[in-house]
């Protein structure tokens, strides 16, 4: 019988179990946890070269954009290269260097260096080459695309919760949403991108999954209730992972750093809240973020919903405290997450869940884990045990919003049009697709 250096690894420090036991776990030591410990640490353990690469949106996404990654601890001054795109490879000869800040994290399964640079003084609407590394260990020659500078046709991906399962079973939907929309400016998470929030191997998974896209499309992240838990003096805390690894605004409120931000892009505030902690500040400072705002559009995400789509899960309080706010500011659209099914409402205004004008509420999940949705009055289109994606494109007066599953089918669609004077008009576009079912749950 073959016995791997595995197998006796993981039952030498159980030398004083009976033989047969001992055996036995030498047959199935392929299947033991101590082996699917071994392989997480061997598969997400950082090396000198350069991993988890991704773009983060900055406040201006047309003049800049931020970039991170991590190396083992052995790398501790890093740095990028950029040059503009050209269709042969002479643009290495123009390439500019920037030096990166570094900042050290320990993980439950290793310690890591994680590196940010941002490239500022960019052109508009302009196909950029970078890498990164420390000299002689050299990333691919990722590209991406700076925004155009003040209001453009724009389109961007949106999805909820990854949490679970996210390399088996929540890649394919992230690269379908990608396939969909290649010319996306950014992608939106609506939190819970991962299900724990300081463990390494999830994270690992989270960046595994998306691959390259991360490296091609910045992202914009708000953080949800599973990125969050007790710090050492019992406060809730985002996870040590956030800001380390994000490259995102700090333009929000202090103490909010990179989970409380926005974007202006091609005529759209994008606003990202935290919902987890310190909620009536945020709603002073979105007050001014939103009087102070000369875009077209807005939309705002963050991670529990202000209309719940699953039964036991409403935020009476976030809602009462927030909402007003929308309704006062007239906001376009709010994307989040949280409840593991998929509800979309018409417009809503005040107390009128069906109003002539307000706010489209939209609630998502992309990952695998579901939730049985509640139906109620406010949901125009729901859908549970179905994980899906929204593209969402914008185009001078008006919005074209859709839903699609896992396989790319078209769920749900509607247009929100602007009319001078007027409040905003809502046209449904809901295809024949049947209503997916809605009595299971997985827990």
């Amino acid at each position: 019988m073959f016995v791997s250096p595995l197998a006796i690894r993981c039952v030498s420090a159980r030398a004083i179990m009976p033989i047969a036991v001992v055996a036995l776990l030498l047959v199935l030591a392929p299947l033991t946890a101590c082996a699917q410990a071994e392989d997480t640490k061997a598969w997400h353990t950082p090396t000198r070269q350069p991993d988890r690469i991704m773009l983060g949106i900055t406040p201006d996404p047309s003049t800049s954009m931020s970039v991170n990654w991590r190396t083992s601890t052995d790398v501790s001054s890093a740095k990028a290269e950029l040059a503009e795109a050209e269709d042969g490879p002479d643009f290495t000869k123009r390439a500019k260097e920037t030096k990166a800040t570094s900042q050290p994290l320990k993980t439950d399964i290793n310690e890591a260096h994680f590196h940010t640079v941002q490239f500022t003084g960019l052109k508009p609407d302009t196909l950029y080459v970078y890498r990164v590394g420390d000299g002689k260990n050299w990333s691919e020659w990722n590209q991406f695309r700076t925004a155009a500078a003040g209001r453009d046709p724009l389109t961007f991906i949106y999805v909820g919760d990854a949490q679970n399962n996210i390399y088996s079973m929540w890649s394919r939907v992230i690269r379908a949403a990608y396939s969909s929309a290649p010319d996306t400016r950014f992608i939106l998470h609506a939190g819970d991108l991962i299900n724990r929030r300081d463990r390494d191997g999830e994270w690992g998974e989270w960046f595994y999954g998306a691959g390259w896209i991360n490296s091609k499309v910045p992202i914009v992240a708000v953080p949800g209730n599973h990125e969050y838990g007790s710090g050492p003096t019992g406060d809730r805390e985002v996870s040590t992972h956030w800001r380390p690894q994000f490259a995102l605004p700090e333009n929000g409120p202090k103490g909010l750093e990179e989970t409380c931000y926005y974007a202006d892009i091609q005529g759209l505030r994008v606003i990202g809240l935290n919902s987890n902690v310190m909620q009536k500040k945020q709603a002073e400072w979105l007050e001014t973020v939103l009087t102070n705002n000369p875009n077209k559009w807005t939309i705002l995400t963050f991670h529990h919903p202000i209309f719940s789509a699953s039964r036991g899960r409403d935020n009476k309080s976030l809602r009462e405290l927030w909402k007003p706010i929308f309704d006062k500011y007239k906001v376009d659209m709010v994307l989040t997450g949280h409840d593991h099914t998929y509800g979309r409402s018409n417009l809503v205004s005040g107390n009128n869940v069906r109003a002539d004008s307000g706010t489209v509420y939209v609630v998502s999940v992309s990952g695998p884990k579901m939730y049985s949705v509640d139906q109620q009055e406010w949901m125009e289109r729901s859908a549970g045990r179905t994980q899906l994606y929204q593209v969402i494109r914008i185009d001078g007066d008006k919005l074209s919003y859709e839903s699609r599953t896992a396989r790319g089918v078209l769920y749900d669609a509607f247009d929100l049009v602007k009319e001078a004077g007027k409040p905003n008009r809502l046209i449904n576009k809901v295809p024949n697709t049947p209503a997916r079912g809605n009595d299971e749950t997985q827990q």
